[in-house]
């Protein structure tokens, strides 16, 4: 299964990437929803996104509005730490636009791995 993570900070995408990979998933990052975009563009078999919340230059919230718009079959994971809000009111935001699951920040990888079986 493919797997995009999201992420500005590296690590994060580090720890995600490295529990992923010896599971058997085949991993990407990115470090911005630019970049993401780029890569979704070359690869739209991609079968889920993790991303970040609090993210500069475009935030989770617009990346996932765009992925649900123009690439509806891909599950989304939200991840958040928590900003100006707590990281439970991102996280129900990130419900309220159509993520599959959300995991709060900092997550383990046993929590990881059940949240993408349960998808």
């Amino acid at each position: 299964m493919k797997i995009l993570v999201i992420d500005d900070d590296q690590a994060t995408l580090k720890f995600i990437r490295e529990i992923l990979k010896h599971d058997g998933f085949n991993v990407f990052t990115a470090t911005n929803g630019r970049k993401a975009f780029e890569w979704l563009s070359q690869h739209p078999d991609v079968a889920v996104v993790i991303t970040d919340i609090i993210m500069p230059e475009q935030d989770g919230i617009e990346i996932i509005r765009k992925i649900k718009s123009e690439h509806p079959h891909i599950k989304i994971v939200a991840i958040s730490g928590g900003g100006k809000m707590s990281s439970e009111s991102y996280l129900q935001l990130a419900y309220a636009v159509g993520v599959d699951a959300a995991l709060k920040k900092p997550f383990g990888y046993r929590e990881l791995l059940n949240t993408l079986r349960y998808l």
